[in-house]
């Protein structure tokens, strides 16, 4: 009880710290609607190198990754198969966003997209808008759900899972709703700090209690459990799922709303080029976390996990022989690792939820801007409770939650490539293939079977290309200028 208590007080204060960091950023903000939501366009290297770090790994890595590591083996490889080439999609693409946002003042993805293909009403934004939405709802369920699967572990039930999710998820919007992107910046800086830290340090001490090494550990793998080490796997997830899982994350990576709004707010295009120099290093926070995965193979062989994604939790809290502090430390870092992301995903969504779906109405299209910063700051509250009550019902698998989310966000890859390298793309393409691919996701995803056991939101995305290109041949002659050359030359 004493350890419960002790556990349970230090990560309460640390959601006190959390807390006191993200309402201070409210100091010296600016009171516009572009501070809040994009910082001012002002953010250096090392705050948005936090932020996408942050962005990236949630509580999906320090509970999904492991998770999968555990029940799959060598398949969750994938992820960092897939970090290494978003980084590389990053760099291409990104200059360009980050140039036009700050040229036309957009503040979210939607406003960027319509603007390419500019429709009738702006009926694209309010599709792109809502699929945004539905996207990252899921998104944001994982870290709230994920924090309340760590405060019940770890405070041997003193805490229950409703009552720390509620704690995660009531810090996490009252310092986005009242600092914003600066908020989000400066406790993105101390809780990533407080991840890799952490990790490394479960990682390694996992491997050196229960084996004597990373290697000795493995070794062991090799001689009781060889199908972990090799494809496809304890799970059975074959070379069709495994690479379509690479391509779709890698490539609906960069079309998260809440990454790809981050790069209106770089100081220059040479800092997000910094940033990408230097991101791969936050990629490392992954090795010492499926370590503890692949080390729950061996300790775990005789008492199977209800679910997976509690194997990081069960070894460092019931297994290891580590003090209260050393536990209370690596729930807080854990913690860290949800509350990052739930903040940008808050964010982010009530920015879209006011910008592109409200402001579709026309009676609320001429808002003025104080009016719709206070909407934003609502839509913080409201998209988080939303959140909060889908964690309550008990979703599944963290990475299945975010398999499935990342396949409806990369719908949108065809029209922004379309937008930025291709002078024959058509708007009713854009909007036909958007759409298709969406309705063919969703049908694998909850009811149909994908051919060569692919992902679901690659079919899809196959689908909406062959749509989109398709559609642009027929409908347009050869053009002088893309889309975006066009609106470079507008202002």
């Amino acid at each position: 009880m004493s350890d419960s208590i002790l556990i349970t007080a230090m990560t309460v204060g640390y959601l006190g710290i959390v807390l006191l960091v993200g309402l201070r950023a409210r100091q010296g903000q600016s009171s516009s609607l572009e501070g809040y939501v994009a910082g001012g366009r002002h953010m250096g290297l090392l705050v948005l190198f936090f932020i996408l770090g942050a962005e990236v790994f949630s509580a999906f890595a320090f509970l999904g990754a492991p998770g999968w590591a555990y029940s799959k083996g060598a398949p969750a490889i994938y992820i960092v198969a897939y970090l290494t080439l978003a980084v590389i999609v990053w760099w291409l693409i990104a200059p360009h966003i980050s140039r036009l946002g700050r040229l036309h003042g957009f503040l979210t993805q939607a406003e960027f997209l319509s603007a390419c293909y500019p429709t009738p009403r702006n009926v694209l934004g309010l599709v792109i808008g809502v699929i945004s939405v539905l996207a990252m709802i899921p998104y944001l369920t994982i870290q709230i759900a994920g924090a309340g699967m760590l405060f019940e572990a770890a405070t041997s039930g003193m805490i229950p899972f409703w009552l720390g999710s509620l704690l995660a998820c009531g810090v996490v919007a009252a310092y986005v709703y009242a600092s914003g992107l600066q908020g989000i910046g400066w406790t993105n800086l101390l809780q990533g700090l407080m991840m890799v830290v952490i990790a490394w340090a479960l990682g390694l001490t996992t491997a050196e209690q229960f084996f004597g090494g990373v290697g000795e550990m493995f070794q062991q793998i090799k001689s009781e459990a060889p199908e972990y080490l090799t494809m496809p796997g304890a799970g059975g997830m074959g070379w069709g799922a495994f690479s379509t899982a690479i391509l779709v994350s890698a490539l609906g990576c960069v079309m998260w709303p809440h990454i790809f709004m981050k790069f209106y707010s770089a100081r220059s295009e040479r800092t997000l080029k910094r940033v990408f120099i230097l991101y791969p290093l936050y990629s490392y926070l992954l090795v010492p976390l499926l370590i503890i995965g692949f080390a729950g193979v061996v300790l775990l062989k005789d008492t199977p996990l209800d679910s997976p994604d509690k194997v990081l939790l069960t070894i460092v809290v019931e297994l290891a022989d580590l003090p209260a502090w050393v536990i209370g430390l690596a729930l807080s870092g854990a913690l860290a690792a949800a509350m990052s992301t739930a903040a940008n995903l808050a964010h982010t969504s009530a920015t879209i939820l006011v910008r592109d779906i409200a402001q579709f109405h026309p009676t609320l299209r001429d808002w003025p801007e104080q009016k719709a910063l206070s909407f934003t700051r609502y839509g913080v509250v409201a998209i988080s409770l939303a959140a909060y009550l889908l964690a309550l019902a008990n979703p599944g698998s963290l990475v299945s939650l975010l398999l499935g989310a990342y396949g409806i966000i990369v719908q949108l890859l065809p029209m922004l490539l379309g937008a930025l390298f291709w002078r024959r793309a058509s708007q009713t393409a854009a909007f036909i293939g958007l759409t298709v691919g969406s309705v063919v996701t969703l049908y694998l995803q909850f009811g149909g079977t994908a051919p060569f056991d692919w992902h679901p939101g690659f079919c899809g995305l196959v689908v909406n290309t062959a749509l989109f290109v398709a559609i642009s041949l027929v409908r347009k002659g050869s053009g002088s200028r893309s889309p975006v050359e066009s609106l470079s030359t507008s202002v």
